[in-house]
């Protein structure tokens, strides 16, 4: 008679753990298993969709849940992020801006940070940026209030200046926490800055953009911010393809 199928899955579990811990001293964190048994290291997802992940007893990689420490639900932490004090930034700023649209919404539009218009207004992406985002919004068929759009920083850094590394470390808790809390099927990060700090990533937008990543278990999908769309209308095309992908991941992400 064979071995107990018991066993044979203890032994399987055990050579799995030491090839895992290997990869994770090399720096790999998830291991997909496509359909046709042939194994990824997690990062760009394939554009034929994403491979189906087969996880091991005690390898599995959930997507954290909301923070203890934070307020578990949006309108206590935008309460909080209101009154923030962690950086410089709130010596300048004229007031925090949290985030506009549904808080039930299934697609997550992350910029950089609010620009002059926005730190008037208290709501994101309402400038010129914000007329060509909704735009963009409207021309994969849904409205600006069907969607949820937020930046990494709440306050507008001086000059609309990139944001500062440790600007970026002291509001990131923040977003990450508004993620958690709405649960999003896709996030589209708008800009260089916002893909790097959600990805932890130093990689180009050249390099990023046209790819699928994963955010903790969400799809992401990096495209150019409006305002460089503004300044160089030329990039809009890859854009549009950008925009595309987006539409086609969150019908499939929703349809199931």
């Amino acid at each position: 008679m064979g071995e107990d199928p018991r066993e044979e899955l203890r032994e399987l579990a055990a050579e799995s753990r030491i090839l895992l811990e290997r990869g994770a001293g090399r720096g790999r964190r998830r291991y997909a298993v496509s359909l046709s048994g042939t194994a990824t290291t997690a990062g760009a997802i394939p554009v034929g969709g994403a491979p189906q992940t087969l996880a091991l007893p005690g390898f599995e990689e959930a997507a954290p849940g909301p923070r203890p420490d934070l307020p578990g639900d949006l309108a206590a932490l935008e309460r909080l992020v209101s009154t923030c004090r962690k950086c410089a930034l709130c010596e300048t700023r004229t007031q925090t801006v949290f985030a506009d649209g549904s808080p039930k919404a299934k697609l997550v539009f992350v910029g950089e940070a609010p620009g002059r218009d926005e730190d008037a207004k208290g709501v994101p992406f309402v400038g010129r940026a914000g007329q060509l985002l909704d735009k963009m919004i409207a021309a994969i068929d849904l409205k600006r209030e069907e969607v949820y759009i937020c930046n990494v920083l709440k306050c507008r850094p001086p000059e609309n200046r990139t944001p500062q590394p440790n600007e970026v470390e002291q509001c990131l808790p923040y977003l990450e926490q508004q993620i958690a809390l709405l649960k999003p099927a896709l996030i589209c990060a708008l800009g260089l800055s916002a893909a790097q700090a959600l990805l932890n990533s130093k990689g180009s937008m050249t390099s990023l953009r046209g790819r699928t990543f994963e955010y903790r278990g969400i799809p992401l999908i990096p495209t150019y911010h409006p305002a460089a769309l503004l300044r160089n209308p030329a990039l809009k095309r890859e854009a549009w393809e950008d925009m595309k992908r987006v539409r086609d991941t969150l019908v499939a992400r929703t349809s199931a």
